[in-house]
């Protein structure tokens, strides 16, 4: 899988979803017009930094810029997503290990 893709992808997605023009997402993260046609068109990745702001502006988690959006899983993935967030490290490990034997069979 392409996760640059469909990080780039998710982010389109996103300024659509809020009915804002490019100008008006741009504006809201900090960044230039160019920089983010750059990053819609996959011409390149968008930094951490920029991924920080648009999460944050968004109040959304790092991971959902991950995940293929299909619409009828969106609300299962938010609030798997928050349940997650909520979560020390030991557990999400856990959770982890039980998820990919689930996903095994």
């Amino acid at each position: 899988m392409n996760y640059q893709a469909l990080i780039n992808k998710n982010i389109k997605k996103l300024r659509l979803d809020n009915n804002l023009t490019q100008e008006e997402f741009a504006e809201k993260i900090g960044i230039s017009i160019q920089g983010l046609s750059n990053i819609e068109r996959n011409r390149y990745q968008p930094s951490a930094q920029t991924i920080d702001l648009i999460c944050k502006k968004f109040e959304i988690l790092p991971i959902q810029l991950l995940v293929e959006d299909k619409e009828e899983n969106r609300e299962i993935i938010n609030n798997i997503s928050t349940i997650l967030s909520q979560c020390s490290a030991k557990r999400l490990k856990k959770i982890y290990e039980i998820i990919i034997k689930l996903v095994k069979f």
